[in-house]
């Protein structure tokens, strides 16, 4: 498989080696999604019947064993609760996939660093396509819960790319960091999974910011998942136009972090071969 490709570490590189490598893309995030679950009994049906399992989980869990309510005037029934919660989930399982995975992403593909010519940072956007495969199984899982136990889908749901994009964007940029950065210190993927499994418990997802005492909304607003959970749900279940200004602020950040990302990946993909 031989790729000629740019190394070039300016920001528009970023746009230009995703469309030159798009069809490679696609045929790497393919063979991810089905070589994960090749041997088992059930093959790819699994990606369906986990987000299942773990929203009948949920659904047991607090709206039986805990007899959760979220707030006043929003839950309806039983599986309301577990299907707020799984929203969030979700949100949080997107980032987290391709966060845990990026550290070791150089590593484990070390042929295409030593062996062929290849566009390194298109692994990233692999890793990203198999984890929004997942997200999209669990968000149609959603979805037919909403309307078989709940009611119709918000008709904001149509904002749901708008919404997610700035977190695609910030994802990509920390997973080139942490790609690089896994290569030279093989403890950031210790790092990452502590950080990541601290940022579902510092998010919404079990709770509403409103359940957070005011003077310490503002540590719960520096977690980057806070505003794509909130909005999500807000879109999907609440019936509530999206935070447009503050969408427009993680879209100036998003970009901001995929290009220092894709600059840093570059600048340091010379000694990949060397190290390994």
């Amino acid at each position: 498989m031989n790729v000629n490709t740019s190394t070039s570490s300016l920001p528009w590189a970023v746009f230009f080696s995703f469309w030159k490598n798009k069809n490679l893309i696609y045929e790497l995030t393919k063979r991810e999604v089905v070589g994960r679950y090749r041997g088992s009994l059930l093959g790819l049906a699994w990606s369906f019947f986990n987000p299942v399992i773990m929203l009948a989980v949920y659904t047991f869990v607090f709206s039986v064993v805990f007899q959760a309510k979220w707030q006043a005037g929003v839950v309806s029934n039983k599986v309301n609760f577990a299907v707020i919660i799984f929203a969030g989930m979700i949100i949080h399982g997107l980032f987290a996939e391709c966060i845990n995975r990026s550290p070791s992403l150089i590593i484990s593909n070390s042929n295409f660093v030593k062996k062929v010519i290849f566009p390194l940072e298109i692994l990233t956007w692999v890793t990203l396509g198999a984890a929004l495969f997942h997200f999209i199984i669990s968000l149609v899982i959603l979805i037919a819960v909403q309307l078989i136990f709940i009611g119709p889908i918000s008709s904001m749901a149509i904002f749901l790319p708008i919404v997610l994009m700035p977190l695609i964007i910030i994802t990509v940029g920390i997973s080139w960091f942490l790609a690089s950065l896994g290569v030279y210190l093989r403890d950031i993927g210790q790092i990452t999974t502590v950080i990541v499994t601290i940022l579902m418990f510092l998010s919404p997802i079990f709770f509403p910011v409103s359940a957070i005492p005011e003077q310490y909304r503002y540590l719960l607003m520096l977690n980057p998942l806070t505003l794509f959970i909130e909005e999500t749900r807000n879109i999907l279940l609440f019936h509530v136009m999206p935070d447009w200004y503050a969408l427009g602020k993680a879209y100036l950040v998003g970009i901001m972090v995929m290009s220092s990302g894709y600059w840093w990946f570059q600048k340091t993909r010379g000694g990949f071969a060397d190290v390994l």
